[in-house]
């Protein structure tokens, strides 16, 4: 698994994945671009996603859900703030109800994902920020961290297919 951190910083209210992998940025970026390779990953393995509508330019929306293994849909949104292809993206990420309206009563994060060249292969940091400590431990109790890191691990198998 290419995951080599996973920092949790209650004092910032961040948590950072950092993972590095044997492709070229550009290669890694297109599992960021690509909304079919987005839902390869995007999600724990259990829970895959399915990407509905995606604009991946400032102000543009991506909308997706995970189905679980009871068959259930969560789902959820990005609104992007920036891009500079291929090496940095930040949206915010949140839920949304059953007809993918987003839920305001659950937390967002803001989420900034750096793409950036090191020893033949490319470091990818993804940070997410909390608003509050409550909305970070409410995420944290949900799984996040460990649905990250499983999501994020599935990006190996698809850099060397």
């Amino acid at each position: 698994m290419s995951v080599t951190s996973l920092n949790k910083d209650v004092e910032n209210l961040t948590l950072t994945l950092i993972a590095d992998f044997p492709a070229p940025v550009e290669r890694v970026w297109q599992l960021w671009s690509d909304p079919r390779q987005l839902e390869r990953w995007w999600g724990p393995p259990t829970y895959p996603a399915t990407v509905e509508q995606y604009d991946l330019t400032p102000g543009g929306d991506v909308t997706y859900f995970m189905t679980g293994p009871d068959g259930g849909k969560h789902r959820g949104w990005w609104r992007v703030a920036t891009v500079d292809a291929p090496t940095s993206l930040e949206f915010t990420d949140g839920f949304a109800d059953q007809d993918g309206v987003p839920n305001p009563d659950m937390p967002t994060t803001t989420t900034r994902v750096t793409l950036t060249d090191r020893e033949g292969g490319t470091r990818m940091e993804m940070r997410s920020v909390f608003d509050t400590r409550e909305q970070m431990d409410r995420l944290m109790k949900m799984g996040m961290e460990e649905g990250l890191r499983e999501a994020a691990g599935q990006m190996d198998g698809l850099l060397v297919g």
